[in-house]
């Protein structure tokens, strides 16, 4: 089998499972207990909060644990929002594709009387610190903005507009959901008010995540119940899971750069091998993208069919379309950065780790020339183009 989804998720690496397994038979106890056994589960938990904060230039007590980034993103928004609120500030500035666990929490503070300003991010999916100089107001309570976009790929300016933000008095969070872990995060520098992750891609465990406030940002409690967290999130804390995330995390970010070039250069001769496929398009910046992700957009096709096609070759990949979830609208991240209905259905996005190889490059670039040439042999579309019915668009 040839795993391509690491965007979706990642496999667990051997250091995250024997944090976990350590953790499951030797501190199993409540970290909230006055006993012995909970307090060395409670050593743990905050050994682990040491280590994360470390990786991404925060402190310790600036770190909350989470079921994971959708968590996060919801709790972040909210806070800043109900922190605006309370001084008459409630416009916020968002991308046209974040993510939904963004996009939705914005959605439903609408219906609360916010007003939610979605930036358009262009043919190559970013935006500028200039764009969000220009839309933040007097009013403006949040500015959420993805440190990388989870479909194309593409890293936005994160520095630059928390710059912005910082010098604009207005709270600046980004879901770092796709970035930690693969690209260099260091909040201070940065500017960086509210940050969120999630364990599960960057080879740690699913079902956990972290959100960073910045010492004077007060959260907003989702879940009521106990005084876990500083307060701030109820209900015990999953030490095993929050210690094979910091196992991950460390590691990742140990061999970061090494990783990064490993997989970029994979990245980079997949692109060139698909684009050879007359009428594609690779989706997201060519330059400022995360080291593992090739999206392209196949003229002809349905997205869902080369996927089933590629697993039964044992290749495992995605879709920029949202069909595979139920759906008959294509990626909505898609759509933002210009590409018709017809097209951004035809989408394959592919997700690389420092563990595969160019063996599985070389499979992929056999495999997916030859089953497009298959379903455009398929489709009366593609004759109607290719007889000049039709026009192109690619």
């Amino acid at each position: 089998m040839i795993y391509a989804d690491n965007a979706a998720t990642t496999k667990m690496s051997g250091a995250a499972a024997n944090a976990m397994t350590a953790c499951m038979q030797d501190t199993w106890g409540n970290p909230s207990s006055l006993y012995s056994l909970g307090q060395r589960a409670k050593e743990a938990l905050e050994d682990a909060r040491e280590r994360i904060a470390a990786c991404i230039g925060a402190s310790p007590k600036e770190i909350t644990f989470t079921s994971g980034g959708s968590e996060a993103d919801n709790q972040a928004i909210r806070s800043a929002a109900q922190l605006g609120a309370r001084k008459g500030k409630r416009h916020i500035i968002s991308t046209a594709f974040e993510h939904h666990a963004v996009l939705h929490t914005l959605k439903r503070l609408e219906g609360e009387g916010f007003e939610v300003e979605l930036l358009p991010v262009g043919a190559l999916g970013t935006v500028t610190a200039q764009q969000v100089s220009e839309a933040i107001r007097e009013d403006t309570a949040l500015v959420t903005i993805m440190y990388a976009n989870n479909e194309i790929g593409s890293v936005l300016p994160v520095s630059e507009i928390g710059a912005v933000c910082r010098e604009r008095g207005v709270i600046f969070h980004t879901d770092a959901v796709q970035a930690a872990g693969h690209l260099p995060i260091d909040v201070r520098a940065q500017n960086i008010d509210l940050l969120s992750l999630s364990a599960h891609k960057f080879h740690g465990p699913k079902g956990i995540g972290a959100l960073y406030a910045r010492q004077g940002v007060p959260l907003t409690n989702l879940i009521e119940g106990g005084a876990q967290e500083r307060g701030k999130r109820a209900g015990t804390e999953n030490v095993p899971a929050i210690a094979g995330m910091a196992a991950a995390l460390e590691e990742s970010c140990s061999h970061m750069a090494e990783n990064a070039a490993r997989v970029s250069a994979l990245r980079d001769k997949l692109i060139f091998g698909l684009s050879r496929i007359p009428r594609s398009a690779l989706n997201g910046d060519p330059v400022n993208r995360l080291p593992g992700n090739v999206n392209f957009c196949f003229e002809g096709i349905e997205g869902e069919s080369l996927l089933l096609l590629l697993d039964d070759r044992g290749i495992c990949a995605s879709s920029g379309s949202a069909c595979t979830s139920g759906s008959l609208d294509p990626s909505h991240v898609l759509l933002s950065i210009g590409r018709p209905h017809e097209v951004a259905h035809g989408s394959l996005r592919l997700s690389l780790c420092e563990e595969n190889t160019e063996a599985d490059i070389d499979a992929i670039l056999k495999a997916v020339p030859e089953i497009v040439t298959y379903l455009r042999n398929m489709s009366p579309l593609w004759k109607d183009k290719v007889s000049g019915k039709r026009a192109f668009v690619l």
